[in-house]
C-alpha cells in the first residue's frame, strides 16, 4: 500500500507541474507570500530537483545536513537573481542538473560529504538565481523558501521510506525529464 502511495503522490505532483515557469525569461512579477510558495510545485524542474536532492540525500554516509545545505544555497542564489546576476546557460544548467540527480538515484552513487555538499549546493545556487529573477520580493521569496523546505524534507521522507527499486525508478523519470529540460532549454 505505501509503494501505491509513494507511486500516487510522485505521479500527482508531476503531472501538477509544468516545466520551466520560474525561469528568467519571464520577466520579474510582483508576488507574495503564497505566490511564492506555490511557485516550485508549478515548475516541474524546480519540483524533481528538490524532491530527488531529499532522497539522494538519505542514502548518503554522514549527509543528513544536504536538505539544509541546499535551501542554504538556494537562498543566495534567490539573492543573486534578485541582485540582477544573470549566469550564462542557465537553462540548461538547470535541466543537467535535474538529469544528474535523476543519475545519482538511479546509480545509487554516494559522496564524500564535502563533495555531495558542494554539488548540492551549486545545483541550489542555479535553481535559486531562477527563482530570484523571478521572484525578486522578499515576501514571496520567504514563501518560496518555506515550500523549497517542504519538497526537499518530503523527499527526505519518500527516500526513507521507498524501496531501492522505487527510488530508482524514479531516479529514471527524473533523469529522462532533466535531459527533455535541458534539451529544449
Amino acid at each position: 500500500m505505501k509503494k501505491t502511495l509513494t507511486a500516487v503522490a510522485l505521479v500527482a505532483l508531476a503531472t501538477a507541474s509544468s516545466s520551466a515557469l520560474a525561469h528568467p525569461g519571464a520577466g520579474a512579477h510582483t508576488h507574495g507570500f503564497l505566490q511564492g510558495f506555490a511557485h516550485p510545485f508549478t515548475g516541474l524542474d524546480h519540483l524533481l530537483a528538490m524532491l530527488a536532492v531529499g532522497a539522494w540525500s538519505v542514502r548518503q554516509p554522514n549527509a543528513k545536513w544536504l536538505p539544509a545545505t541546499f535551501v542554504g544555497m538556494l537562498l543566495i542564489g534567490m539573492a543573486s537573481g534578485a541582485l540582477g546576476l544573470s549566469i550564462p546557460g542557465l537553462e540548461t544548467g538547470i535541466g543537467l542538473t535535474v538529469a544528474l540527480l535523476g543519475v545519482l538515484l538511479v546509480a545509487a552513487v554516494r559522496l564524500p560529504a564535502a563533495a555531495g555538499a558542494v554539488m548540492v549546493g551549486v545545483f541550489a545556487v542555479l535553481h535559486g538565481n531562477a527563482h530570484g529573477h523571478e521572484l525578486p520580493q522578499a515576501i514571496s521569496a520567504a514563501g518560496l523558501l518555506a515550500a523549497s523546505l517542504l519538497l526537499v524534507y518530503g523527499g527526505s521522507l519518500l527516500g526513507r521510506v521507498s524501496p531501492a527499486l522505487a527510488v530508482k525508478a524514479s531516479g529514471a523519470a527524473i533523469a529522462a525529464t532533466g535531459v527533455m529540460l535541458a534539451a529544449t532549454a
